[in-house]
């Protein structure tokens, strides 16, 4: 910029300026603790686990690893680095990539506001576990409590048979399903509102809100302590589970390899949909957590160090599960195939059954139950801090003034918690699988990776982002990243997400119960919310922005605007050069024979 009298050449980025406006990292372990703390969640405890188990054992790995390498880390850096270069948070990036594809932003960000909803009640269970773990004894380790039927019978063991009748129940299921949800028998029957678990939703989004209400600079200082805490309670079981009796047995059936399973294309959906899950990508996050860093970040070594983090984290708390489920198989005298579960079932009704079985169960119960608590709520306000940016970045002259920031942090958190409410009720668990089924499923994921894939690798184009990043970090990544942008990833997404619309099936609770048709309907409208975004935005763009097809096309070929003279000479051809400063960057118009020399050459 010319400054005036000086004479000299001043040549700042408005992309600093527009940083410091947003708030930023304080440094590079603020950013690396808040993406480890979005991506290592719940599922790296008990979904993880027993998808290798179910899948094959070591086998398992094998598609696991494919998906890794074509898919995980290629979105992944993808939207870090996006996040990064624009500054933007998960809408506004895609806006300057291409303002066509808009719509992947919208898209993402109706995901993360269904997450915002139903994934914070399970810390909400855990919550209410936890109250109860401070006693002598654990409430769930016997029957006799109000809740209990006649059939509940503790676990007895004479002679190495298991001593109970055909229609008995174990004080752990009866804990669960009448003490905690007091389910009732459909979402047909949604009964009365849990008050307790009410109260402890109330208090998870209490700790949610002050975790993220000033930004970078609350959230950087919490995940100090929620992204390291659970890696010290995941060692501590650990030790413990592979210490019991059994443990090597359920080590073995988590491990042992199963070849012939690898010829069955469930298990590669399987890892494909963990991957997704697991990395928390198309959700918006990693762009806005990018986005808060600064624009010379090594983001690119950053994302395989933090992919590496988040398998290895699964493959290790494999081991603390197999370990004290194979544990709880010995101790019962049965395969471990029937004491072998995943999501809810594992974290509510298998791990707390296992730790009646040890001494001192209730210090083991606050462990775990600390451990779950922390792993979901690092990622539940990395959810909420993703949507929050979004919206102040679209409207940054609104939101950018006084609290006005907090108090859109407030309102949302407010709203969610109603909303929440109605999975608090006597039939909250059927609503809650049916969101956990569809709204954020792994469809609505797969079909948004495909598209941010093609508009990265064909219509902004790989080379022109490979420039972007070189930009960033002064080197380009190795080539194969582009290409699975191009290929690979969009063409094994959209397989996956062909295989999901043909093998269907309806959702079942617990394979028993069948939602009626009109709760299908609900879960269908709640997965294409969604997934239409991407090609209704197209339509309406397109049917509103005027002029010949030619000019029409332009949508097609605007893209990242260069934000100052320096930007424009390091990622655009020469020839583009004076277009690109004069008509698209914040910089004011010049003559380009004016410019330093040393930017052409």
């Amino acid at each position: 910029r010319e400054e005036e009298g000086g004479g000299t050449t001043s040549l700042v980025r408005s992309n600093d300026r527009k940083v410091n406006e947003r708030g930023h990292w304080n440094n590079k372990v603020e950013f690396v603790l808040s993406v480890a703390g979005e991506i290592i969640g719940l599922g790296n405890v008990w979904r993880f686990p027993y998808l290798c188990y179910k899948n094959g054992g070591g086998a398992f790995l094998v598609p696991y690893v494919i998906f890794f390498v074509c898919c995980g880390i290629p979105v992944f850096f993808l939207e870090t680095a996006l996040g990064q270069f624009t500054s933007e948070g998960g809408i506004t990036c895609w806006r300057k990539v291409c303002p066509l594809f808009e719509g992947i932003g919208y898209a993402t960000q109706v995901i993360e506001a269904h997450l915002n909803v139903y994934y914070i009640i399970i810390l909400a269970w855990a919550i209410f576990y936890l109250f109860n773990c401070f006693t002598s004894t654990l409430p769930w380790a016997s029957c006799g409590h109000e809740w209990n039927t006649a059939n509940c019978e503790e676990f007895q063991r004479v002679n190495g048979t298991n001593v109970t009748n055909p229609n008995a129940t174990s004080p752990v299921i009866e804990f669960w399903e009448r003490r905690v949800l007091s389910i009732s028998s459909g979402i047909e029957h949604i009964g009365s509102l849990r008050w307790e678990l009410a109260l402890c939703l109330l208090l998870a989004w209490f700790i949610c809100y002050f975790c993220i209400w000033k930004g970078p600079k609350s959230t950087g200082k919490v995940v100090y302590v929620t992204a390291t805490f659970p890696y010290v309670m995941l060692l501590i079981l650990l030790i413990r589970g592979i210490t019991l009796p059994g443990a090597s047995e359920g080590i073995k059936f988590y491990l042992y390899p199963d070849m012939s399973r690898l010829s069955d294309p469930q298990v590669w959906v399987d890892a494909g949909t963990q991957i997704f899950f697991s990395y928390a990508i198309c959700l918006g996050c990693l762009t806005a957590l990018g986005s808060y860093n600064s624009y010379n970040n090594n983001c690119y070594r950053d994302c395989i160090m933090l992919c590496c983090l988040n398998s290895g984290t699964s493959f290790v708390a494999g081991f603390a599960i197999f370990s004290v489920l194979g544990f709880m198989a010995y101790e019962q005298n049965v395969p471990i195939e029937v004491v072998a579960e995943s999501g809810p079932g594992l974290a509510f009704i298998a791990y707390p059954k296992a730790v009646t079985m040890m001494p001192l169960p209730p210090l083991w119960a606050c462990l775990f139950f600390m451990m779950l608590i922390f792993l979901g709520l690092d990622s539940q306000f990395v959810c909420v801090e993703s949507l929050v940016t979004a919206i102040v970045d679209m409207y940054p002259q609104i939101f950018r003034r006084g609290y006005r920031r907090e108090l859109l942090i407030l309102g949302m958190s407010v709203v969610s918690y109603l909303l929440g409410l109605i999975m608090l009720t006597e039939g909250g668990m059927y609503v809650f699988q049916l969101m956990d089924s569809y709204a954020a499923s792994g469809m609505c994921l797969l079909f948004v990776a495909i598209f941010e894939s093609i508009c990265i690798g064909w219509v902004y184009g790989k080379e022109r982002f490979y420039r972007n990043i070189e930009d960033m970090i002064g080197y380009k990544p190795v080539f194969f990243i582009k290409w699975c942008w191009m290929i690979l990833t969009p063409g094994i997404c959209a397989g996956i997400f062909l295989f999901f619309l043909i093998k269907y099936k309806p959702l079942k609770y617990n394979n028993v119960y069948t939602y009626p048709d009109w709760g299908y309907g609900i879960g269908w409208m709640m997965a294409l919310s969604s997934m239409v975004c991407i090609p209704l935005w197209m339509v309406v763009k397109i049917w509103k922005t005027e002029g010949t097809f030619k000019e029409v096309k332009s949508l097609f070929r605007e893209g990242i605007k260069p934000t100052s003279v320096t930007h424009c000479a390091t990622v655009l051809p020469l020839n583009e050069l004076y277009c690109a400063c004069v008509c698209m960057c914040d910089c004011p118009l010049m003559d380009w024979r004016t410019l330093p020399h040393t930017l052409f050459f």
